[in-house]
């Protein structure tokens, strides 16, 4: 009996001493590898859009919600225009800014995307997050896309939707 007791005993001393994880999406080195040395020299197109997210959703009653990880993607559609986003701002429910992921131009090459993870565990957010982004692009090119797909899994039930940004300048 003496024994398992300190078997237990180990094994909790082991497990609460790991380290706490690091939230994926806020990591700066998924930044400063885009980041621009310097300001685009064009005369670029100002824009910003507006994107709801949810870190969280009601289920059930106000009381019960559940946990979602929401896929974020920034689209470049221009076949050969590099588009320029200036600044990534994450605002929870109460409208706070809560996280800046970038507040430097970071580039995203023609046709590609650009991609933050909010992850299920990371619902600092609430039930009404939302990000804006400012953008820059060349004129006559098409504004970049933006949407997030929001996501979760219990036993054999999941849940899954996607929202589209909004521009607002």
């Amino acid at each position: 009996m003496r024994i398992n007791f300190l078997f237990v005993i180990v094994i909790l001393l082991c497990f609460s001493c790991r380290e706490q994880r690091k939230l994926s999406s806020t990591d700066p080195i998924n930044w400063e590898k885009r980041m621009l040395k310097s300001n685009p020299t064009d005369s670029l197109e100002n824009g910003s859009t507006f994107l709801s997210i949810y870190s969280q959703i009601f289920m059930r009653t106000e009381q019960d919600y559940v946990d979602l990880t929401a896929t974020v993607s920034l689209h470049n559609p221009n076949i050969a225009d590099t588009l320029f986003v200036n600044r990534a701002v994450y605002y929870n429910t109460a409208g706070e800014a809560i996280r800046t992921y970038f507040d430097k131009t970071i580039y995203v090459r023609p046709l590609e995307t650009v991609q933050i993870v909010i992850d299920g565990v990371d619902n600092e957010g609430g039930t009404g997050a939302n990000f804006i982004f400012d953008w820059q692009m060349h004129p006559k090119s098409i504004a970049p896309l933006f949407e997030a797909v929001m996501l979760s899994t219990y036993g054999q039930q999941g849940i899954s939707f996607v929202t589209e940004g909004k521009r607002i300048k």
